[in-house]
């Protein structure tokens, strides 16, 4: 979080002597310069001097803060308000070193506190709406953002904020006005133009194409701004169908990329290897095989479908989206520090009591998705790797294996600039490779568990939609609701950015985008051919 706080009146430093005053400000400086460490030896001297100064103890939270350590900011907060109780900046801040901490809801209260002593302070308003988008609560986070921009037009961290979570809430329109707000003010606001071109469902002009070459093309530009600029323009020449440029400026941002991310092809090979083995022996008889029922896993690669398919089952009465959680790779990441041994090493020393006991731990992480409905979908990116632990822990549960098209998954992927990880993405050399793993291991887990993974077509469930859904909810064991076709009228929290504008429409058939680069692609068309044609690659 960020404080994005305005310089504080300067009698806050009321009483205090010539040389306390003259080391007060001589931390500010060092705190405007970004040199906590020098701020906090000028502090230090104002504290032995004057050790009942709040506005000293608040100064050096804010160093420690910058420096990382947040429960040493906390502690030197709270002294500043024992000394000056309700002081609105002090709590601001205070809420940014509890919401670091994991301490939320006390958080929450301090950034509302601020609010409420201070209203016309932007930044106590900005990071409160920060702290509730980062909690999901996308209704009051828009309401902070407005709130901030009604102090502050000009406040770009506000709107865009505010546009990104717009676009959860599906109010697709007001994000996209907000984004061209933002680059009226600032033309060549990289990560803007990303977001715009992001939706996915709106078009890119020319006008925008000859902004963004100039932005691209900017010497000295920072590598994530160019990298950024780069895939906004890639998209940009393909809305006005120019895809050899497209192409060009889209291999140049991934090579870019690529240079700054670590991705070993063969190590994910040999993981995948590992988790076969680990899984080929015999599992011990579940406890109770009913446990997790309530759980619906989607496994597949990103840009395969996986948000359609969740906003189907969303649709129906019974279930809630859960979307990209991550308590499932943190049980696992937490047992394998309990035994010392990453996984999959464990696996075959693991109990049917470890199992449930494991299975239990995930079902009480993920309570929260099922106050309102009693079953829930998880769509984490790496459930294809997790699924045999998955249906170990969770006998109850059910796998949908959502796959695309080899080619479009792995340009589509190409086509995307991620947030974090996906670092397999940004070479189509290593994309093939992460896609042939993947199949590879989603069908060893459908041979392996023939009756709880359902092998779930994109294109299939293209051609022929309503039995494809029907087929979809009766593996789920759901009765047919007629809102699951109606699927993009569902109103909820999509997380996804790239998708949420997608599924707030009918389903589109016109998704592929590799018939217009069939000479680009042909070497990973072929290396993608050789590689499902290998023995052992596809299992029956």
């Amino acid at each position: 979080m960020t404080a994005n706080q305005a310089q504080p009146p300067v009698d806050r430093a009321a009483g205090l002597s010539p040389s306390a005053r003259r080391f007060l400000e001589e931390a500010g400086r060092a705190l405007s310069r970004g040199q906590p460490d020098v701020a906090e030896r000028s502090l230090v001297s104002v504290l032995a001097l004057a050790p009942k100064s709040a506005e000293a103890h608040m100064l050096l939270g804010v160093a420690s803060q910058m420096q990382g350590d947040h429960a040493k900011a906390a502690d030197a907060l709270n002294h500043a308000l024992s000394l000056r109780p309700d002081d609105a900046v002090t709590l601001m801040y205070l809420g940014i070193s509890l919401f670091e901490r994991g301490a939320v809801e006390q958080a929450l209260f301090s950034f509302e506190r601020a609010c409420e002593l201070a209203p016309e302070m932007a930044p106590a308003w900005y990071n409160l709406g920060k702290a509730l988008k980062v909690q999901l609560r996308r209704v009051e986070a828009c309401s902070a953002m407005e709130h901030v921009l009604k102090l502050d037009p000009g406040h770009i961290l506000a709107r865009t904020s505010l546009a990104d979570t717009q676009i959860g809430l599906g109010d697709i329109p007001a994000a996209v006005a907000n984004y061209r707000e933002v680059l009226r003010r600032q033309p060549e606001h990289p990560e803007a133009w990303y977001a715009l071109a992001n939706l996915k469902t709106v078009p890119l002009s020319d006008k925008d194409v000859t902004q963004l070459q100039r932005a691209f093309r900017k010497p000295g530009l920072p590598a994530d701004a160019r990298i950024s600029l780069g895939f906004a323009l890639a998209k940009a020449l393909e809305d006005q169908a120019s895809y050899a440029a497209s192409f060009d400026v889209l291999r140049e941002a991934n090579a870019l990329k690529r240079r700054h991310v670590q991705w070993n092809a063969t190590e994910e090979h040999s993981r995948v290897d590992a988790i076969m083995t680990a899984f080929a022996q015999p599992m011990p008889e579940p406890i109770d095989p009913t446990l997790g029922s309530e759980v619906i896993f989607i496994a597949s690669l990103p840009r395969s479908g996986s948000t359609l398919i969740e906003q189907i089952l969303a649709s129906h009465p019974l279930v809630e989206g859960a979307d990209e959680i991550t308590d499932l790779p943190q049980v696992i990441e937490d047992e394998s520090k309990r035994r010392g041994q990453p996984f999959p090493q464990w696996v075959a020393s693991t109990t049917a009591e470890d199992w449930a006991r494991l299975g239990r731990e995930y079902l009480a992480r993920t309570a929260r998705w099922r106050t309102q409905r009693p079953r829930f979908t998880d769509k984490n990116m790496l459930n294809w790797e997790y699924a045999g632990a998955a249906l170990a822990m969770l006998p109850g549960a059910r796998v949908v294996n959502c796959h695309r098209d080899p080619v479009e998954t792995c340009f589509a992927c190409y086509r995307q600039l991620f947030s974090n990880g996906s670092h397999f993405s940004y070479n189509l050399d290593d994309m093939a490779s992460y896609y042939l793993d993947f199949v590879r291991l989603c069908r060893y887990w459908q041979h392996r568990y023939p009756q709880k993974v359902l092998d779930y077509s994109y294109e299939g469930l293209l051609a022929d939609t309503e039995p494809q859904i029907r087929r979809l909810l009766d593996f789920c064991g759901l009765s047919f609701d007629p809102a699951c076709l109606d699927f993009h009228k569902t109103s909820r929290v999509v997380l996804s950015t790239a998708s949420a504008a997608q599924v707030r429409q009918p389903l589109r058939k016109d998704t592929a985008r590799g018939m217009h680069y069939e000479a680009q692609l042909a070497p990973l068309r072929a290396r993608l051919e050789d590689g499902l044609r290998l023995p052992g690659t596809l299992r029956d």
